[in-house]
């Protein structure tokens, strides 16, 4: 068969067809690298997470494959006509649960505060409401600080639950996963979602079976019958599993096996760029590291010792050599599909070795030293390759690195928890808008901010920036806040951005999808022919 590349737009668009010859048209069987960390939709803003929970669970508004914001539980939303702070939405009526409970604003609103509590991993998003309330059985309205034009994109993720359930099952708060805390929402779930969750082992095999009560029958194609997912970390195992044919779709082919894989009898591989990138973070505030080699200072919080790392990173050769072309290298911890996005922005520095040991030298650190480097080894595409060939570059200029790679359950609240002095980490965009990552990555740490900000860095000037943008109407206004903030982010080099991520999908015939630049599958768009 044959490999298809396609650009941003082009691959929201692209089809192919996906089941293993002799499988059954009712049943498919998926794979991937990650599991779940969690079953509790509120907990872990997280891709694989996240994408596992949009078959049991569903936002207001959904993104489509495409890439596109459709109607989910909501049928319709718009500013209130007498005051632009509120949001109006009218909910789908006749909605259960799996549990046969009705869905109605009650649980809407239940949903959107615990999303919006402490633990909650996706409480940025509802940084800017005030108040949400119930107006009637199925409107709800939704109170902002100031006007915010762009809620809407930030619900899409944001999942609902029964209110009852939740309470009778002592799941009212969020489970705290950086603690370690486990939950019955970790375990159990009661979504009005397409597929409903029939038996789980973590970290070897979940089994979804169609909702026959789903409010979207005769809506969506629903082909699938039954999922039976699969996690494989191993790339090996994963792509003999899609070649033999006892998975039908793997979401993450090795880039080392994609002329195999493309060149197999019944597969496909699409390519497509991800809106995701890969970046390095570094602790910049404390007043020593826990893992380096200099006593009473911190290195990372030199600018010039940062922006020698930064040009110390050769992207190209990673693009080459451990990424073999999957890979576009990058200049700004953002994807060319969110907003806020320029060429310009996106321009990476020159690799040049002299000049980072000319700016250690500067900086006092003419003699180096020793930093631990975490990073994850079953998240990204060659993650860990990546932190090696890092590893090497580092060297040159006299940082030796002492890398630690550990799986994402682990890694992960390294970073939340405030335990890492130099971490890779990738991030996604499902706002499409730039205020997602200000918000998570560059604000201040505080309640409802800056929960993916493991650097420790801390600017007021920024910070109000940040918050600016979720009431500025006036867009040509807030266009110039977003340029403004890039420069200020950009001059500190508080991230070193190496490449935006290339999606690989295997498919096998026998279903039609489309690409997901998010990597978030949802399979009742799922054709099989």
């Amino acid at each position: 068969m044959t490999m298809r590349v396609a650009a941003f737009g082009a691959a929201l668009l692209a089809t192919t067809a996906l089941t293993a010859a002799g499988a059954s048209a009712e049943t498919l069987r998926w794979a991937r690298a990650a599991e779940a960390l969690t079953l509790d939709p509120h907990s872990q803003n997280e891709g694989p997470t996240t994408t596992l929970m949009h078959q049991i669970y569903e936002p207001l508004i959904v993104r489509n494959m495409e890439g596109a914001m459709e109607p989910g539980l909501a049928t319709s939303w718009e500013p209130s006509a007498d005051d632009g702070n509120v949001w109006v939405f009218t909910l789908r009526e006749g909605v259960t649960f799996h549990g046969g409970e009705d869905f109605d604003s009650a649980d809407a609103v239940f949903s959107l505060n615990r999303a919006m509590s402490e633990a909650s991993n996706f409480k940025e998003l509802l940084s800017s409401v005030s108040e949400v309330r119930a107006t009637g059985p199925y409107t709800l309205e939704i109170v902002t600080d100031g006007p915010n034009p762009l809620l809407p994109n930030n619900l899409t993720n944001i999942m609902m639950m029964d209110e009852g359930w939740a309470t009778a099952n002592d799941a009212v708060e969020v489970q705290d996963y950086a603690a370690g805390e486990d939950t019955f929402s970790a375990r159990n779930t009661n979504g009005t979602g397409p597929y409903v969750l029939q038996s789980r082992e973590a970290d070897v095999r979940t089994v979804l079976g169609a909702n026959p009560d789903y409010w979207g029958i005769g809506q969506f194609p629903l082909a699938a019958s039954e999922i039976i997912f699969t996690p494989i970390q191993n790339p090996a195992t994963r792509v003999a599993a899609l070649l033999t044919g006892e998975v039908d779709f793997i979401q993450d082919v090795p880039v080392q096996d994609l002329e195999r894989v493309a060149s197999a009898e019944g597969i496909d591989v699409i390519t497509a760029p991800q809106n995701r990138v890969i970046f390095f973070g570094m602790d910049v505030a404390s007043e020593d590291l826990e893992s380096d080699s200099v006593e009473g200072a911190n290195p990372f919080a030199d600018v010039r010792v940062r922006q020698a790392i930064d040009i110390a990173i050769n992207r190209e050769a990673i693009q080459q050599v451990v990424m073999r072309g999957q890979s576009e290298p990058a200049g700004v911890i953002m994807p060319p599909p969110v907003a806020g996005w320029t060429p310009e922005l996106d321009e990476y520095p020159a690799y040049d070795i002299e000049a980072a040991r000319a700016l250690m030298a500067d900086a006092g650190y003419g003699d180096g030293f020793s930093v631990q480097l975490d990073c994850p080894n079953d998240r990204y595409v060659n993650d860990e390759a990546i932190c090696q060939a890092a590893v090497g570059m580092l060297a040159q200029i006299g940082i030796t690195v002492n890398l630690s790679a550990l799986p994402r359950a682990q890694h992960f609240p390294l970073i939340a928890n405030d335990e890492t002095d130099f971490y890779l980490l990738g991030w996604g965009v499902p706002t499409y808008d730039s205020e997602y990552v200000f918000n998570f990555l560059y604000h201040t740490r505080t309640e409802g901010r800056g929960s993916w900000n493991g650097t420790g860095y801390s600017n007021p000037e920024m910070d109000e920036m940040i918050v600016s943008l979720a009431s500025e109407v006036d867009l040509a206004a807030r266009d110039q806040t977003v340029a403004d903030l890039w420069e200020m982010a950009e001059a500190e080099t508080i991230y070193i951005p190496i490449h935006n991520q290339i999606l690989n999908w295997g498919i096998s015939d026998g279903w039609e999808t489309v690409v997901d630049a998010d990597d978030s599958v949802k399979f009742k768009y799922f054709e099989a022919e």
